[in-house]
Parts: structure tokens; sequence; C-alpha cells
């Protein structure tokens, strides 16, 4: 019956997935045994078959070699006796049989004997080797065969010794092969333990990330010394560590602001919504004595504190969050003659202004940080206000100064925090949001400028705003700083 598709059988596991070592120091092993059998099994059997033949040649060469001198004296007519007197170490067994099988000469201890053996070389292989045990009383012999001459009824040469055992074949493939097992055991071992010592360090660096957790990234890898890739490993990974703690940081840093910043929002923005309802609440109560003008009046000017807080909030969003903008070459004494000229202070506003001076920038955001500096320095001066413009190598100057209170040391990172206020500025400001120096800051960053607060000449408040210069102007020769012209309001008619 055939099977349908849903019964089709299950592709067997090949089986070699089932011993696959999982770790590298397994698997590297495993390579290892695998190299080292394949090279030294052939190797090992190779040496064994060289050795076996060396071996067998070692137990004929003392009968070869005295069946090969008696042969040649033959040869030369020197055996005139039936007495061989030559004595040759490991050969005492020497007769010199001719055709018809009768010895014509032998050795002392081979006298008396029948032949040796029946073999006869023949004239193209004047030499044999044989091993013959056909004497009881003799035992085994070791014998070489060697031929006189080439004729027909030439004599042979029997030279045997008593075959005195040795190492036989089987003990020699077995000493070789547990020598072959010995190395690959060796060579397994060394594997083994030279991976482990390696991946030591390894195994350090997991348990210490193991044991790392986002609530404390301050825990570092251990570096081992030395320059390989696990050296350069543990340093990346203590340099991502290092990362990760400084973006920790910078995360709490972010999430502490902005919990601040919502209680502060929350706190501004109640303040004129509980005064407009409290209003609202006494107009319906009382309407027979409500003055619907003041009224409306109060109303408006708390609607309008809620709007101005809600711009402001959005136009941080928007430039907080890298919102793009249209940038152009901006001039800043033409921003700054724009913006004084059409405002209506309390007191005038003296310029020094160089021309020329071109920032790349939003306009609308430039006009933005010089309306709420010039507020601050009206809110609070004395007498005077200046504000400068003038450039250095690389970055254009707006300074806004006044003569007032000035601000403390310790307070001039502060002033620039959502919703900060000092005491002298809570005096003096009638509806500021508390966000005007918070703006100004985060235009500088978006604009990759800085903005500073320090102490001017009169003892008051000064502001620094650095910009980089456009490319049009920062190759120009003009002067580090240029004084330029000081006026006054003055000479800018009043709407």
């Amino acid at each position: 019956m055939p099977l349908g598709p849903s019964a089709s059988p299950r592709p067997p596991r090949r089986a070699w997935k089932l011993w696959r070592p999982r770790s590298i120091r397994g698997r590297v092993t495993a390579l290892v045994a695998v190299l080292a059998m394949l090279l030294l099994v052939p190797a090992g059997v190779l040496a064994g078959m060289v050795a076996r033949q060396e071996l067998a040649n070692a137990r004929w060469l003392d009968a070869r070699y005295a069946a090969g001198v008696v042969a040649a004296a033959d040869r030369a007519g020197r055996i005139t006796s039936p007495e061989i007197t030559t004595d040759f170490p490991g050969a005492d067994l020497i007769q010199v049989v001719d055709a018809s099988q009768r010895v014509v000469a032998a050795s002392p201890d081979a006298r008396g004997l029948p032949p040796l053996s029946d073999v006869r070389p023949g004239p193209l292989q004047p030499r044999r080797d044989v091993q013959t045990c056909t004497n009881q009383n003799l035992g085994c012999l070791r014998l070489a065969a060697v031929r006189v001459s080439t004729v027909h009824d030439s004599n042979v040469v029997y030279a045997a010794g008593p075959d005195r055992g040795g190492i036989s074949a089987g003990a020699f493939d077995l000493l070789f092969a547990v020598q072959v097992a010995a190395l690959i055991s060796v060579a397994v071992l060394a594997a083994w333990q030279i991976t482990g010592r390696t991946l030591r360090p390894v195994e350090a660096i997991r348990a210490e990330l193991d044991a790392t957790n986002l609530s404390d990234l301050s825990s570092r890898v251990p570096e081992p010394a030395g320059d390989d890739e696990i050296a350069r490993l543990a340093r990346t990974v203590n340099s991502t560590l290092d990362r990760l703690e400084n973006a920790r940081g910078r995360m709490e840093e972010v999430l502490a602001q902005q919990r601040r910043f919502a209680s502060d929002a929350s706190h501004e923005l109640r303040t004129p919504v509980a005064g407009l309802r409290v209003q609202l609440e006494e107009a319906r109560l009382y309407p027979e004595e409500t003055d619907l003008r003041e009224l409306v009046d109060h109303s408006l000017r708390d609607v309008g504190r809620l709007q101005a807080i809600i711009s402001d909030l959005l136009l941080l969003a928007r430039v907080g969050g890298g919102e793009p903008g249209a940038r152009d070459d901006v001039d800043l004494a033409e921003s700054v003659h724009m913006e004084v000229s059409r405002r209506k202070d309390r007191l005038p506003t003296q310029l020094r202004l160089a021309p020329g001076v071109l920032v790349k920038a939003v306009d609308t955001q430039i006009a933005r940080v010089l309306t709420n500096l010039l507020d601050n320095a009206q809110r609070h001066a004395k007498r005077l206000v200046l504000v400068e413009v003038r450039r250095n190598s690389t970055h254009a100057e707006l300074i806004v100064s006044d003569d007032g209170d000035g601000i403390a040391e310790a307070d001039r990172e502060r002033i620039f925090e959502r919703f900060t206020r000092l005491d002298a500025a809570r005096r003096r400001d009638k509806g500021g949001t508390g966000l005007g120096l918070a703006i100004v800051r985060d235009i500088a960053r978006a604009h990759d400028g800085t903005i500073e607060a320090g102490a001017s000449h009169a003892d008051g408040a000064r502001f620094v705003l650095r910009l980089p210069l456009s490319a049009s102007t920062a190759g120009d020769d003009a002067p580090a700083h240029h004084t330029g012209t000081s006026l006054t309001l003055a000479a800018f008619p009043r709407r």
C-alpha cells in the first residue's frame, strides 16, 4: 500500500551528528585524533614492514657471509682438506656438498652430519635462504645455500646457525601497533590539554558575562596577556561593556530628566489651570458680583500662559528630537538688527556688531535664541543691555550682557535646565515659562554650538553663544575680533 504525503517516512538522522562533539575543545581533539591516525597508522605500517625486512635480513646475515666466504675459497681452490677451519660467529655449521649430495668439506661442528639441506640454488639464483627443522638433534636452523659456480655440477655451500628465536613477526607487529597507539594517545591528550588551556580565558569571559546583569554593568572580563585573538576579544568585550555602562548612565540621566521634566511641566501647567478654574467657578457661584471683562482678561492671561508653555514644550521636542530644518547662511549682525528693531523694551539695547559673520543655521531658531536672551537680559538689567557679534578663527560668537544682579557661579549650569528659576527670577518673572534658557541650550546643541553663562563687565549676567562659522565665512581673512559700531536703540524707530 503506497504511503500518502502525510505518511512519508522521516529521513534518517545522519549518524555523524549523533557523536559529533559539541564543544570546540572536543572538536579540535577529534580532528587531531583523526589526523594523527591518518598520518601515524600508515607510517607505522610502513615502518613495521621495513623493520621486519631488516630484521629478517639481520637473521641471515651471518649465514650468508659465511657461505659466501667459503664459496669464494672453494672457487679459488683453497679448500683442499675435508675440514673447514675458518671460524664464523653465528654460523658454526658449514658444509660443501657436491652435485651427488656428498659432503666434501665441513666445519668441526658439522663433521659427520648428512647434508644440512637438499636445496640446490640454480645458476640464475645462486643464493637461497632456508629455515629447516629436519634434524631433531640440531633443532631449527637458519641456513644460507650458495652455489659456487654456474656449471651444472657445481658444489653448494651450506652455512647455518641455530635459530634462537628472538622477536617473532607477530610480536614485532604488536610492538609497532602499541607504539602507534601510544603516539596517537599522546597527540590526543596533548590536543585536549592545550585546547583546554587555550580556551580557559574564553570560559572565564563566558562566566563573567553570564554573571553580568543590567543592574550592574561595572564588572569586566579578565584580559589575558598578549595580542592574540582571545586577548583582543576580551578587550573588545570590555570596551563594549564600557559603552553599555556609559549608555546606561546616560539613559538613566535622561530618564531622570524626563521624570523631573514631567513633574515640573505638570506643576507649571497646573498653576494657570487651577487659577482659571477658580475664577470660573467663582463666577458661576456669584454671577451678579463678577466683572465679566475682568474675568475674561484674567482667563486670557492664563490661557496665554498655557499656550506659551505648550508652544515652548513643542519647540523643545522638535529641537531635542533632531527634527531637520532648512539651514541657510544667516548673518548674525542682520538678525540682531532685525530682532532689536521690532522689540519694544523698557531699556535701550546697545549693539557692537561685526558685519559679515555668517553661520549655517535655521534663521527662525537663531531669532528665538536672541529673543530669549534679550527677554532674560531686559528682565534683570538695571540700566544696560549689550549685544555683541564677533568671530574668531572657527566660530561666531553672539554675546548678550546686562548689568543686573548676575548669576552665582554655582547656578551657571543649572539655569539651563527646564523650569529652573532662581529666586531673583521668580520675583521678576511675571509670565515666563521657565523654558527660555533650556530652549537656547537645545538650539545651540542642535547647531553644533555651545552656550555659556558668566559675569559681565558690569557685574551682571553674560551669555555667550558660539556657533561654527559657515563655509563661506570660515575661509575669510577677517580679523579674529571685530569691534564693529556701537549703537543704541534710539537709532531704530519704536513701534
